[in-house]
This record gives C-alpha cells, sequence and structure tokens, in this order.
C-alpha cells in the first residue's frame, strides 16, 4: 500500500521559475494635479526576468552602463583617451598655424 501526499498546484519555487522564464511587466503612471491642471507625472514601467529572458528581448542596457559593467567601464575609458589623444593632436596642429 502507497501513501500518497496531496501536492500544491503552484509552489513558490513553480511560481519563481515560470516569472523568470515568462517574465512580468508592471505598468503604471502617477500623475499630480491641482486645480485641473497636471504638475507631474511619474511613468513607472518594471519588468521582471531572468538574464537570458531579458536578453532574448533585447534588454541588455546593463551591459553597456559603465556603472555597471567594468567591461563597458573599460571601453568608455579607451574611447575618453582615444578622444584626449585626438584633441591634443588639434591642438598642436592649431598651435603650429598660429607661429
Amino acid at each position: 500500500m502507497s501513501i500518497e501526499h496531496p501536492t500544491q498546484s503552484s509552489s513558490i519555487v513553480d511560481v519563481l521559475e515560470t516569472v523568470l522564464d515568462k517574465g512580468v511587466v508592471i505598468a503604471g503612471d502617477v500623475k499630480v494635479n491641482l486645480a485641473d491642471v497636471e504638475l507631474l507625472t511619474i511613468k513607472i514601467r518594471l519588468i521582471i526576468a531572468s538574464v537570458d529572458k531579458a536578453k532574448e528581448i533585447g534588454m541588455d542596457w546593463w551591459e553597456t552602463d559603465p556603472y555597471l559593467s567594468s567591461k563597458a567601464a573599460n571601453q568608455n575609458q579607451k574611447e575618453l583617451e582615444e578622444e584626449n589623444n585626438q584633441l591634443k593632436k588639434r591642438i598642436e596642429q592649431l598651435e603650429e598655424k598660429m607661429e
């Protein structure tokens, strides 16, 4: 004789797995009005998804943000150094023309 235990149809792990796999979008607007005059509008958009799902739908901004990615920060630093070198050369050329 086997003993069967009732199982929950959706445990927290199942819900979390589904949310991360499919993603959830929460959107809302907050508006502040005074005497029928709109003073402020705040648009709130929140997406909860796994990194893989986010990349799949084209959301990978954290990879190019220098504050969140050391790779992006290094790239940004290289671009700034190159721009700085170009500006130095340009200044030297202008100074030579003025002499």
